[in-house]
């Protein structure tokens, strides 16, 4: 990318947790960025935050939803802006932590239409322009595409269908578009939420401690690793799923 300053960065679920520092770190590097988010109050805070509205675009978009998705990327591209780069980020928790014969179907959809097939509707509308810029794609997963805890097979599936969505687009893609996911482990976000929404964290030494790193991570250590995957410096990388937990996955545990 020859200049940021000319260049848009797509950012879904940007509004906030990690995507918000995401959308700063990606503003701090000079590029424009669009925040495509579900939660319009959420959205209306990032210019303020960034200090140049102007160079901050907020989309309302719901990633689970094609003609929501069709429309966003549209949108952007009517403002004449080039869409250099993709940071599918947007995603929701499981929040049902229900046994698998329980799991009701609705349920278990809700999760992979938001989690995984919102990051193939968003890719799908931003390839075009991917292509003809030359761009990237960043997909943010999770260390539950490897590993679980009971009770969510849903989220389970559809983080690992995002790595696996990852690295097909990579070959179908290249070498015009590149394509790598994130996957991350505990990252504490409580600042980075909407006003209304933040709430006192407060992180005890063992939880800094069970890290091999020695720390909770942050989102900062995401969004830094997402502005080199989307940069020059990163073109021989492509396919790729970047595990960032401080470790966590390395460790072994067991029960007492």
């Amino acid at each position: 990318m020859k200049n940021r300053m000319d260049v848009t960065a797509v950012v879904t679920g940007g509004a906030q947790g990690i995507g918000r520092g995401i959308v700063l770190k990606l503003f701090e590097r000079g590029y424009r960025v669009a925040v495509c988010d579900i939660d319009p109050e959420a959205a209306a805070e990032i210019g303020g935050l960034a200090g140049d509205p102007d160079r901050i675009l907020c989309i309302a978009m719901d990633v689970s939803d094609e003609r929501s998705v069709k429309e966003g990327i549209r949108q952007i591209d009517r403002t004449g802006d080039r869409i250099g780069a993709l940071i599918n980020n947007a995603g929701i928790a499981d929040p049902f932590n229900t046994a698998a014969e329980h799991l009701d179907l609705g349920d278990w959809e809700r999760i992979l239409r938001t989690n995984l097939t919102g990051m193939f509707l968003t890719s799908k509308y931003c390839l075009p322009f991917l292509k003809k810029n030359h761009g990237s794609i960043v997909n943010i997963a999770s260390t539950r595409a490897i590993q679980s805890e009971p009770n969510t097979e849903a989220y389970a599936s559809a983080k690992a269908g995002v790595v696996g969505l990852t690295h097909a687009l990579a070959i179908s893609c290249g070498p015009e578009v590149r394509v790598n996911c994130i996957s991350p482990g505990w990252i504490e976000v409580s600042r980075l939420q909407k006003r209304s929404g933040q709430r006192d964290i407060n992180l005890s030494d063992r939880d800094h401690r069970q890290h091999p790193a020695g720390r909770v991570g942050e989102p900062n250590d995401i969004a830094s690793l997402v502005a080199f995957l989307i940069s020059d410096e990163a073109g021989f990388i492509t396919g790729q799923n970047f595990i960032v937990d401080g470790g966590m996955t390395r460790k072994m545990i067991y029960e007492p």
